[in-house]
């Protein structure tokens, strides 16, 4: 049996995979302070991406084959369906707040690379290093020592495909949703992506529709996991059009990840995790794998709780 708390009254909600928890209370602070629901999962977020201790997330996250931390980010307003989203940024160790600018400030919803630093700059941001001696020895790890730069291109494409098959590695994101005391849904997720991923990859966490989907129409949902799958998938918005269609919100996210059955991943199992409410509040963690959890604090509580995943495989 698996959580699915279940209310039909405008309760303030806010909802997170398990390495979210460092974030909770600077969420929930906002939340119960009437702040919005999207100033909620940025804060948060910005908690995760502070966290030395988290390698799938901001400051002292894993770097690319190349040994260059590259972090990527998005958030939705699920009242105006508004997002912003950044994609292979380096130096800032908040994408979710140049992602957050991006909405914002600019006509746009996608800015990546070096325009998205330019960004994060104009926004007042400061540049640093966010490779540690702790995460540059995974890298050398992976590589075996530095790359030549004399034979670095070609190495770089020999290595990609057998790098990736590493699951403690090639997984990591955080996920946030909120409802505020106004009813309204927010969405946040940010990652640094697989380590030893290739330079300029993006995963499903910067991609709308993807890694990330909220409407307040209907509820919000976000991934974690083989991104290139919630790619191909569409899973977020997947999940939030089957609670349009009616579904539980139960039902939607094992829809959701149904639906990527079938497709090929490169060197191992296909892994994918999911967390997502409905407007009422209705809430769900789903994960392809075992023994995983997702965390969730609802108004009343004195603290969020600890919540198991659905299993759901696609094996």
């Amino acid at each position: 049996m698996f959580w699915a708390r279940r209310f039909y009254t405008r309760l303030m909600l806010l909802v997170a995979s398990a390495n979210g928890s460092v974030g909770m209370e600077a969420g929930w602070e906002i939340l119960s302070r009437n702040g919005s629901a999207i100033d909620a999962v940025e804060a948060a977020t910005r908690m995760v991406e502070d966290n030395p201790e988290d390698h799938s997330v901001g400051y002292d996250g894993y770097p690319n084959l190349e040994g260059t931390v590259e972090l990527d980010a998005s958030l939705m307003d699920g009242a105006t369906r508004r997002a912003g989203t950044v994609g292979a940024v380096k130096r800032f160790r908040h994408p979710i707040s140049i992602a957050r600018g991006v909405m914002d400030r600019l006509p746009h919803v996608t800015v990546v690379g070096a325009g998205a630093e330019r960004l994060a700059a104009e926004l007042g941001m400061e540049p640093e290093e966010l490779l540690t001696e702790e995460t540059r020895a995974v890298w050398r790890a992976g590589v075996s020592g530095d790359l030549d730069p004399a034979d670095s291109r070609r190495r770089l494409l020999d290595r990609v495909s057998s790098l990736f098959a590493d699951p403690e590695h090639v997984a990591g994101t955080v996920n946030f949703l909120a409802i505020d005391r106004a009813g309204h849904v927010a969405s946040a997720v940010s990652t640094s992506g697989w380590a030893w991923k290739y330079p300029g990859r993006l995963g499903d966490s910067p991609l709308i529709g993807a890694g990330n989907y909220c409407d307040d129409r209907y509820g919000a949902a976000a991934c974690t996991g083989w991104g290139e799958l919630a790619i191909r998938g569409v899973t977020a918005h997947t999940l939030v059009m089957g609670l349009a269609a009616g579904l539980s919100v139960d039902q939607a996210a094992v829809a959701a990840i149904e639906n990527l059955r079938g497709l090929q991943v490169p060197g191992g199992e296909p892994i994918m995790n999911l967390v997502a409410l409905d407007r009422n509040g209705n809430h769900v963690g789903l994960s392809t794998q075992t023994n995983n959890s997702y965390v969730a604090w609802e108004e009343g509580q004195s603290t969020y709780s600890t919540l198991p995943r659905k299993v759901v495989s696609l094996t």
